[in-house]
């Protein structure tokens, strides 16, 4: 496509010489800003991706896929409707769950949290749970005063294995007297560290009995949560769970709309930052513009000796052209290596930043997770890539043109 000719001169006009010091100045610059630009958007787009991919495996790990729970109450009938959706082809667990609200009180502090009572068979299958267990075990879970806390919980409020823990219900006991706070104390079996700080400090889990007991449930539940072999496909699989509600006071939701407010704010953020990233490429393309103008206008008297000794239009723009793109071409290539380097060693450079500086640059209070995850999508590097090339090879089209319609004789006039 490019004649050795073409890129011997193209490659010549890329070196600094100088009389040509600012010019090359310039196109160090744009240079860089494709680079810096390309590779800030693939960060942040593969920062996004992680975030995404952490929230849902969290999220799925600690709840169903499908949530069935009654709105007129407890559901007596749980076992019935259970059986029924286990039949169901796809569907991999149902599991009853016992879900309040509480007050969380020990070593003179309180906090709030979510009490879910669950059997032990169900717990084991949450592996977000029973397989990040970093203090006691499972094993413990079995007495009816047991309760397993989340670790940011347990730091908060300095609590270790064998420690009591007294849980204070939303409703009161009514007696002669008027309404007595109820409340039951448990014994720390176990804590877990999932690694999102919504689960890790705000939720407890204790055997459904206990839970059903406390919260005066009789022998009913407040739902069942519902596991597929695809969390994708929770329409379908609703289509095939409505019909079974008829007989049964319930209301359904699935994962996404129980947690739409995480996925809503990263898809937002994530949108927002690839229009304000892909502005940095395009400003650094009119450099690219700016000086190849500059480039040709100080190689007016070459490019006349050129036409005169046989060089068509077309060569003349191809050369121009090549050395603007050559710019984009290099400095995206730059640009998609630094990025992929950093993705892959994010959590190693936060670290090492963290240590500099001594501060914390990912707050897991703030931002939900424990660490800074970083997912990148072959798919969205090529389009980054595509756009960046694109703008420059774009960029570099008017210089060229108003190269090759450079009139030798006018160059050369006073020469």
């Amino acid at each position: 496509m490019f004649s050795p000719f073409e890129r011997l001169f193209a490659w010549r006009y890329l070196r600094a010489r100088r009389q040509e010091g600012f010019i090359s100045v310039i196109a160090l610059f744009s240079f860089l800003g494709i680079a810096l630009g390309v590779a800030a958007l693939i960060i942040v787009m593969s920062v996004m991706n992680g975030f995404r991919q952490e929230l849902t495996s969290q999220i799925l790990g600690i709840n169903g896929h499908i949530a069935v729970f009654g709105t007129m109450g407890p559901m007596d009938d749980y076992d019935v409707l259970r059986k029924k959706i286990e039949k169901l082809p796809g569907i991999t667990q149902v599991a009853p769950v016992v879900e309040n609200q509480a007050m969380a009180i020990a070593h003179g502090q309180a906090m709030g949290v979510q009490v879910n009572g669950m059997f032990l068979e169900d717990l084991k299958n949450r592996k977000n749970v029973s397989e990040k267990i970093i203090a006691g075990g499972m094993k413990y879970y079995t007495t009816p005063s047991s309760i397993l806390v989340g670790a940011r919980l347990a730091e908060k409020m300095g609590l270790s294995i064998g420690d009591k823990l007294t849980i204070v219900a939303p409703e009161g006991t009514s007696t002669a007297f008027g309404t007595v706070p109820r409340t039951k104390t448990f014994t720390v079996a176990g804590i877990f560290e999932v690694g999102m700080y919504q689960y890790d400090s705000g939720f407890v889990f204790v055997p459904i009995e206990t839970a059903q007991k406390f919260f005066q449930m009789g022998e009913g539940v407040s739902g069942l949560e519902i596991f597929t072999t695809d969390p994708n496909q929770k329409d379908k699989f609703k289509e095939e769970i409505i019909p079974l509600l008829h007989d049964h006071r319930a209301r359904m939701f699935d994962w996404q709309e129980a947690n739409s407010k995480f996925f809503t704010a990263v898809e937002v953020e994530r949108n927002v930052m690839f229009v304000i990233l892909t502005l940095i490429i395009l400003v650094a393309s009119f450099n690219v513009i700016s000086s190849l103008i500059m480039l040709v206008k100080d190689k007016g008297r070459d490019i006349a000796i050129l036409r005169t000794m046989g060089a068509s239009r077309g060569m003349i723009m191809r050369i121009f052209f090549l050395t603007g793109s050559t710019l984009g071409l290099v400095g995206t290539t730059l640009g998609s290596v630094l990025a992929l380097l950093f993705c892959w060693n994010i959590e190693r450079i936060r670290k090492f930043i963290e240590s500099l500086s001594g501060s914390n640059l990912f707050n897991s209070e703030i931002y939900f997770l424990s660490k800074l995850p970083a997912k990148v999508d072959t798919t969205e590097v090529a389009l980054v890539i595509g756009i960046a090339l694109g703008l420059t090879f774009l960029a570099s089209l008017y210089p060229s043109w108003r190269a090759s319609k450079l009139d030798p004789v006018e160059a050369l006039r006073y020469e």
